[in-house]
């Protein structure tokens, strides 16, 4: 776990090897028998999933998040996933489902990340056993550029549920505010936009295009050297939609940690599975950052803020804090 040498200004989330080991003494390491719920919330084990999820207890979980390894050949830091033909990258896909499906809930919903060329194969898969709502897609922003083909700047996010119509959905929770660039009014007054500190604002229903999360880089304290980490962002709008505070989270495949992170920000509870050692590490201590601050970068005010809008975040957040001062000092 040797530390890279970094720019002062980095601010990528590293451990040391005592840190580490540390850390890892709080992760339940390779359970092999059934774990009782009180066992099992606000853990992460550190175990392959197909064995781990085997031990988890049926009929639990409100939202399955995953983010499985797409089938591309790449190393995760000495844990190395090969792309394999269809039929396998399948028989994978199907393998780790069956195991998750015995542990929702009846009112559960599930969101599953691919690129375009896993989608193909998990979306198929997903509608064998679940209802599909909508096939999600969000604007990677990176992505290398190619000389005979169109640069892969997209990825989808499958959104299924066990139910056709018992399932969670909060509207109002995950609605995305965008500047007004034509504000019509009506008998002098806005027509359904809002005048703010920091400018104009309309509160709109989120699409299945999203456009507004950044990939965590190293000016980002999220940010860590797992090669296909997702934004918190990308994340919360899974987690509010799709559940409610109190309720337990799902995800198989943790990597560095941010499902478990942003249900902890975001006051529900948590299971996450993670064979690779360093990136529990990583996603322990980031928990443990999660206790001091709750912020998560690109949503604040209750809305989620379109990408690059961080100034009128701030003007808005200033005007509350001064509101706010002025109502202690009235009282």
């Amino acid at each position: 776990m040797q530390e890279k040498k970094r720019a002062a200004r980095n601010r990528t989330l590293t451990v040391s090897a005592d840190e580490a080991s540390i850390l890892l003494k709080r992760c339940l390491r390779e359970p092999r028998q059934n774990l009782a719920l009180h066992e099992a919330i606000d853990q992460i084990i550190l175990d392959d999933t197909f064995n781990a999820l085997d031990y988890l207890p049926h009929n639990s979980i409100d939202l399955l998040v995953v983010d499985p390894p797409y089938n591309l050949s790449k190393d995760y830091h000495g844990n190395k996933f090969d792309a394999r033909k269809s039929c396998d990258y399948e028989a994978f896909t199907r393998a780790w489902l069956e195991k998750c499906i015995p542990l929702l809930k009846p009112s559960a919903s599930i969101y599953v990340c691919c690129d375009w060329k896993s989608s193909l194969i998990i979306g198929t898969l997903l509608n064998d056993y679940f209802i599909i709502q909508n096939r999600i897609t969000w604007q990677r922003e990176k992505g290398r550029g190619a000389k005979s083909n169109w640069k892969n700047g997209l990825e989808d996010i499958w959104f299924a549920t066990v139910s056709k119509k018992d399932y969670t959905f909060n509207l109002e929770a995950v609605k995305q505010r965008r500047k007004v660039i034509a504000p019509y009014k009506q008998d002098g007054k806005p027509k359904d936009w809002k005048e703010t500190a920091g400018g104009k604002f309309r509160d709109t229903c989120p699409s299945n295009f999203w456009d507004d999360c950044t990939i965590p880089y190293w000016s980002m304290p999220e940010n860590t050297d797992h090669p296909t980490q997702k934004p918190e962002k990308l994340v919360a709008k899974m987690v509010l939609a799709s559940s409610n505070p109190g309720d337990l989270i799902l995800d198989p495949f943790l990597g560095s940690g941010t499902t478990a992170v942003v249900a902890k920000k975001l006051s529900r509870s948590f299971i996450g599975i993670e064979q690779n050692e360093l990136y529990c590490a990583w996603a322990m201590k980031r928990l443990d950052r999660a206790s001091r601050d709750i912020t998560i970068q690109g949503y604040s005010d209750g809305v989620f803020w379109e990408r690059n809008s961080l100034s009128s975040q701030k003007a808005v957040s200033k005007a509350t804090d001064i509101a706010q001062q002025s109502l202690v000092f009235a009282n």
